[in-house]
C-alpha cells in the first residue's frame, strides 16, 4: 500500500510538472466498476475537454501514461490500485520470439495498406462482428456507426486505419496514431473467422515496423495488468518499458499493482 501510495504521488507530480505556467487541467470522473479487474472502483483522470489538443499535446500526455478514447486523454488514477501500468516497446530493440515470427511468417500473403481514418460500411462491418465474437452481452455488441467514429477518431488526432487484407477481403484494421516519436496502438479488430492467423499479433508486429521504418523511438501499448487475461499479452514482446513511479523503466517493480 505504501509502494502504491508513493507511485500515485510521484506520477501527480510528473503530470504537475510537465504543464506546470500553463492553463492545462484535469479532471477526475466520480467511482466507478473497473471494466479490466471487477468488481473494483475505478477512477479515471481526463484532460480538460475544452483544452485545445494536437499532436505535440498528446505526445506530452503519452509521456506521463495517458491514452486517447474518442477525442479524450485520460489515465486511470485509482486510490489504493495501481494495476494499470502505461506500457510501450522500444522499437529500434525489439527482437521478435519464435511464436511471433511464426505469425509474422505466416501472415505473409495479407496486403497492408494505410488509410485515412474514417467511416466506411466495410470497417464498421467487420468491426460489429468483431465485438459480437469477443465482447456478447456486454453493452458492446451493438455498436452504432455515430459510436465507431467517437471511439476510434478525434478531429485533431493523426490517425491512420491500417488494412489488412487477403486479396480483396478485409481481415483486420489497425488504428494506430502517430505521435512525435512514436506510433500508438489505439485498437485492433479483425474477422473472428480467421482466429487461427493471430492478426492481433500481427498488427502489433507491423506496426512495431511502421515505427521502425519512420525512425521512431517506441510503439505505446496502453495498459498491462498483471491480474487480467486480455492485457497480459503485452508483456509478450520485449524489451518492455514500464511507466512506474513517473518515470519509464525497463524492470518490472511492481508486478500485480495491488
Amino acid at each position: 500500500m505504501h509502494i502504491g501510495r508513493q507511485r500515485e504521488r510521484l506520477e501527480r507530480h510528473a503530470v504537475t510538472e510537465a504543464f506546470a505556467g500553463s492553463r492545462a487541467a484535469f479532471y477526475t470522473t466520480p467511482p466507478h466498476v473497473c471494466s479490466y479487474l471487477p468488481p473494483r472502483k475505478a477512477t479515471t483522470l481526463f484532460a480538460d475537454p475544452a483544452l485545445p489538443k494536437d499532436r505535440g499535446l498528446y505526445s506530452i500526455l503519452s509521456e506521463q501514461g495517458f491514452r486517447r478514447s474518442g477525442a479524450h486523454l485520460y489515465r486511470p488514477s485509482c486510490p489504493g490500485c495501481q494495476a494499470c501500468i502505461p506500457v510501450r516497446i522500444p522499437v529500434q530493440e525489439f527482437r521478435p520470439r519464435r511464436n511471433q515470427r511464426r505469425t509474422w511468417d505466416g501472415n505473409r500473403d495479407l496486403h497492408v495498406v494505410p488509410g485515412r481514418a474514417g467511416f466506411r460500411a466495410e470497417y464498421f462491418d467487420l468491426y460489429r462482428r468483431y465485438l459480437r465474437a469477443r465482447h456478447p452481452n456486454g453493452g458492446m455488441d451493438d455498436p452504432s456507426p455515430e459510436g465507431f467514429m467517437d471511439f476510434l477518431t478525434a478531429p485533431w488526432a493523426e490517425t491512420l486505419f491500417y488494412e489488412f487484407r487477403l486479396g480483396d477481403l478485409l481481415l483486420a484494421i489497425a488504428v494506430v496514431d502517430r505521435l512525435e516519436h512514436a506510433l500508438s496502438a489505439v485498437y485492433t479488430f479483425y474477422d473472428p473467422a480467421f482466429r487461427e492467423r493471430s492478426l492481433g499479433r500481427y498488427a502489433i508486429l507491423h506496426e512495431i515496423q511502421e515505427a521502425r521504418a519512420h525512425g521512431l523511438a517506441w510503439l505505446y501499448l496502453g495498459y498491462w495488468i498483471a491480474g487480467c487475461r486480455k492485457m497480459r499479452y503485452k508483456n509478450e514482446y520485449q524489451p518492455l518499458e514500464y511507466y512506474v513511479g513517473g518515470r519509464w523503466e525497463r524492470a518490472r517493480t511492481v508486478s500485480a499493482g495491488r
